[in-house]
């Protein structure tokens, strides 16, 4: 299993040279675990970015996925990765989504990259 976060996806949706080297490593969908906070931010991005078509198009995409909506649990843990790797909020919702669901996490954010159980694609300068 492996979360995607909002940094990959939209490179994967932009088909820039670096979303093409991530495509091979998207999981499927019965393998791609989306937080509900993913689904927010690509929505956001997606409105900014696109025409609602698209939008619509990939909200239903990511809802074929494994959808994990934030509760308690995730939470807590949240709380615990900002304290320990000095994370934002956000970033700490979507990596303990991945702990809490034994996943790893595909990324291209730098402040995951030496984190465990992180598949990190480097951006270039």
């Amino acid at each position: 299993m492996r979360v995607v976060d909002t940094s990959a996806w939209i490179e994967w949706l932009t088909g820039s040279a670096l979303g093409a080297r991530i495509g091979k490593a998207f999981p499927a969908r019965e393998q791609c675990i989306v937080p509900t906070l993913v689904q927010l931010e690509l929505a956001k991005w997606l409105a900014r970015e696109t025409d609602e078509d698209r939008t619509d198009q990939v909200i239903a995409y990511t809802q074929k996925c494994v959808v994990v909506p934030i509760d308690t649990s995730i939470t807590l843990r949240a709380a615990e990765l900002c304290r320990e790797h000095k994370l934002a909020t956000a970033d700490a919702i979507v990596y303990a989504t991945a702990r809490e669901c034994d996943a790893d996490l595909l990324t291209c954010d730098a402040h995951f990259s030496k984190l465990p159980d992180v598949v990190y694609f480097r951006k270039s300068a």
